[in-house]
């Protein structure tokens, strides 16, 4: 196969082909990240498709060093003999994994506290790993990085939220603009002076001069940490939405401003036991929650989303050379998945391929849906026949995957439901199938009833054997086949076919092709 032919049958729209397997991506297959902010400490270790990472590792100590800054300003006593207990337990665990490189950076608390230089030496002395403290607008840049790996092409307004400070960073066109910090954290803002109505006041202050930097312009606002988190989580209770993944949520003003009301109206015991956040980040909600107010009010964005990357994944971001931060974390990630678990790796591309007739006209957003649903379509083969649907469908839904709305989760999980089950009727996924509407419901099940035809047609190259016509207009599905595949289309194979003729309303027709196409003959 010729290098342009590769070129044009690996078009994966503008992100490109893979590069899962190239080495400047595999070089970065475990990365660690120890994250010293001002409520906790983290160690990541990212490990998979590096522009899609998966969380190899993933510990946090809630140690407060923020906590009383504004009186003392000094790090809490006992934060910082949990947070040096932290650490040397990350340095060990992360050289137990073999994570190269190691990269501890540290915020607010650390780079404003009169004894951060020293207690940054003691960690240094303690467990031998340098320590990165930045300043206010690396904070942001970093956090906006981390917004750019899960949303490629992403435009708008970050906004970082973390124990001693908030920043914002203006991201279009795949790169970091204007930036600003403030100290409009909440740990801080629980030192103002006055109470409740002194640290309105303040954020009203501060806020303005803000919003003077950055401007109104950004039409949507992109949430980064675990404040911001907590309140989403709150938001999803509140409206009963039943998909409880917090990347890529995305709230109205209005729906922030009756959860803000909600906040305001329990208690903070209530509040843990209906979402099940933690006692130290629940104590920072009521705070958090006046910030964000305040935030929306001056800043009047149409759409609220919700990130669940900030400045960890942006350090990963930090060290990925520019072509592969151009790819698609979601294609990236499913050929990734497809490599390593599915019976027949490669055959995802064969099945997009055979069965792309189907989506004649279909925008590239939703068809790199498709290819990712190809890609995925056999990877759950190993658990249990009667429960397979179920598998892929939570496999699809839950997965870390960027680069995904929460509707594309939902039309993905039901495409490959229906790979693997004709009817979705009874299953424990009606809820979350009502995101959709009915017609991405109907083509959901196309596509599954597609996958499920074409992989059970052929397990080499089914474009080899055969191809779909498909004719919208007279609601009409030919399937041509070669002599050779004749024998393929036995009594269960056709009941598979009949079963996609079915979900597509339409009349079919089986008939001979005589000579394969030439292009799915140099693809086998």
């Amino acid at each position: 196969m010729t290098d342009t032919t590769t070129k044009t049958r690996d078009d994966y729209g503008p992100f490109g082909a893979p590069l899962f397997d190239d080495p400047s991506a595999r070089a970065l297959s475990r990365v660690g990240v120890i994250d010293v902010g001002s409520n906790s400490v983290r160690l990541v270790v990212f490990d998979g498709a590096a522009r899609s990472p998966a969380y190899f590792f993933n510990e946090k100590v809630m140690c407060g060093l923020g906590r009383d800054y504004a009186q003392t300003g000094q790090l809490h006593p006992e934060g910082r003999n949990r947070a040096l207990a932290a650490m040397k337990r990350f340095a060990e665990l992360s050289r137990g994994m073999g994570a190269k490189p190691v990269v501890t950076v540290a915020t607010a608390a650390m780079r404003e506290a009169d004894d951060g230089p020293a207690f940054r030496a003691e960690v240094e002395r303690a467990t031998g790993l340098p320590m990165w403290v930045v300043d206010g607008q690396e904070e942001a840049r970093l956090a906006a990085q981390g917004v750019l790996l899960g949303w490629p092409g992403a435009e708008g307004l970050v906004c970082d939220i973390g124990g001693s400070s908030m920043e914002l960073a203006q991201i279009a066109d795949g790169r970091v603009g204007k930036r600003v910090t403030s100290g409009l954290g909440p740990l801080r803002l629980q030192g103002i002076p006055g109470g409740k109505k002194g640290m309105k006041a303040e954020i009203k202050r501060v806020m303005a001069e803000l919003v003077d930097e950055v401007g109104t312009d950004a039409k949507r606002l992109f949430l980064v940490g675990g404040s911001w988190r907590a309140i989403a989580k709150i938001d999803m209770v509140r409206r009963g939405y039943p998909l409880h993944v917090l990347h890529e949520y995305r709230m109205t003003t209005k729906s922030v401003q009756a959860t803000l009301k909600y906040i305001e109206a329990y208690e903070t015991d209530e509040l843990r036991a209906q979402t099940g956040i933690g006692e130290a980040r629940m104590a920072l909600v009521p705070t958090a929650a006046l910030v964000l107010r305040q935030l929306v009010r001056a800043l009047k964005p149409r759409e609220i989303a919700v990130s669940s990357y900030g400045i960890r994944e942006g350090l990963l971001y930090e060290q990925m050379p520019q072509r592969l931060r151009d790819r698609d974390p979601l294609i990236e990630a499913c050929r990734f998945a497809e490599q390593k678990d599915a019976r027949l790796p490669g055959f995802g591309r064969a099945l997009y391929h055979f069965i792309l007739p189907l989506f004649k006209g279909e925008r590239d957003s939703r068809l790199r849906i498709i290819r990712a649903a190809c890609l995925l379509h056999d990877v759950s083969w190993r658990a249990h026949p009667d429960y397979r649907h179920e598998a892929c469908f939570d496999n699809a839904t839950r997965a870390n995957l960027g680069g995904l709305t929460h509707r594309e989760r939902v039309f993905l999980g039901l495409a490959l439901l229906h790979r693997y089950k004709n009817s979705r009727t009874g299953t424990r996924f009606e809820d979350l199938i009502s995101i959709l509407d009915d017609d991405q419901i109907a083509q959901a099940e196309v596509l599954g009833k597609a996958m499920r035809f074409g992989a059970m047609f052929s397990a080499q190259t089914p474009g080899a054997l055969g191809r779909l016509s498909w004719h919208p207009k007279k609601k009409h599905l030919v399937l041509a086949l070669t002599d050779t595949a004749r024998d393929l289309f036995g009594e269960v194979t056709e009941a598979r076919f009949a079963s996609l003729v079915n979900a597509l309303g339409a009349t079919s027709e089986v008939k001979r092709l005589r000579q394969a196409p030439v292009e799915e003959q140099a693809e086998g």
